[in-house]
């Protein structure tokens, strides 16, 4: 049914166009380590703000947003108040906590939220609006030259991966397998999520030479350096070492088509007749209404690289069906994130 001129409300609209003040209270309380120095504690406002060096002006109005916002819990009023966690951001957004997701959301608020400023000329240009358009390096070169913001990087991608990865061990069926190669492994935490759950599976973590240092400590960490390997190479120029199970998480939307279709074309050819290539990525829905996550993902990769971007199953297995491989199938992990899987 239509609405009438008098039914109808901006309410959805200016809470969308002011949804950047709530997303920038969020991302400030992480970068800030609101979350962190509450941890299992309770505070008023003068002691968390002072242990967090705020000046006062801003922050009942700050930690009272939070509270709002459902991101922090308040026993009382006034200055008296106590401020703790919510369950959530206890387990998520401690720094403390195993669960911490909190390195993609600073990595947003230093970062992404700066560029996505720029997202009118992304449109108009197509070009990025990252390091770039100021260095003429790419995100990943800039990346690899500074050890320290790499190993960041590495941190915010395994704490956002780190749910879909666990979802991907428990959903897909490694028992018909004996090994598996993770292209473009970062940490190797898609590999220690489903090297723990299978026991007999023997893996590789496939990366960059820079990258290789960091996974081997997080798997010998893990007491699982007997069954993964951090292995390094470079996947544009190498062959991918072979495997039963190829898996790539968020590598196929880094790139524009040509490059997806050669990685694609690389896992044919080193997998075995059987074999399979699973991409865990936020799969756009066919029709292209519902995955807003995503298609802004897929917005962000305009942002990021220009010509990269996000795509719909049908687009998978057009690509993967080019390359030889038989048959498909769509495996839902957690949120917006799937597994496009093609067997060879």
């Amino acid at each position: 049914m239509t609405q009438t001129v008098q039914e109808l409300s901006p309410t959805r609209i200016f809470e969308t166009g002011f949804a950047f003040w709530t997303s920038k209270v969020l991302l400030t309380a992480v970068e800030l380590g609101v979350f962190s120095a509450l941890s299992t504690k309770k505070m008023t406002a003068q002691q968390l703000g002072a242990a967090l060096k705020l000046h006062p002006r801003g922050i009942y109005d700050f930690f009272d947003t939070l509270v709002s916002i459902h991101f922090l819990n308040r026993e009382g009023d006034g200055p008296g108040a106590l401020y703790s966690n919510t369950e959530e951001t206890a387990h998520f957004l401690d720094q403390h906590s195993p669960g911490y997701v909190g390195g993609i959301l600073e990595m947003s608020s230093q970062r992404l939220f700066k560029f996505w400023h720029d997202l009118p000329e992304a449109l108009r240009t197509g070009k990025p609006q990252n390091e770039i358009k100021h260095s003429r390096k790419s995100m990943f070169e800039e990346l690899y030259d500074d050890l320290p913001r790499l190993e960041q990087f590495m941190g915010a991608m395994t704490g956002i991966s780190r749910g879909n990865f666990q979802a991907l061990a428990e959903k897909f069926d490694f028992s018909h397998y004996k090994t598996l190669c993770d292209v473009g492994g970062a940490t190797g935490i898609l590999s220690i999520l489903v090297g723990r759950r299978f026991s007999h599976l023997q893996c590789q973590s496939f990366d960059l030479p820079q990258v290789q240092p960091i996974a081997a400590k997080h798997i010998q960490k893990e007491g699982l350096a007997s069954r993964i390997k951090a292995v390094s190479g470079d996947f544009f120029k190498d062959q991918l070492p072979k495997a039963d199970v190829i898996t790539m998480g968020m590598i196929l939307h880094d790139w524009n088509l040509e490059n997806k279709k050669h990685l694609i074309r690389a896992a044919y050819e080193a997998l075995p007749k059987g074999g399979a290539l699973v991409a865990v990525e936020n799969i756009i829905d066919d029709a292209r209404r519902e995955n807003t996550f995503g298609l802004l993902m897929s917005l962000n990769m305009l942002i990021e690289f220009g010509d990269a971007f996000d795509f719909t199953f049908a687009d998978y297995k057009s690509w993967c069906a080019q390359a030889g491989f038989k048959e498909f199938e769509l495996i839902h992990l957690a949120g917006p994130c799937s597994a496009a899987v093609a067997y060879k």
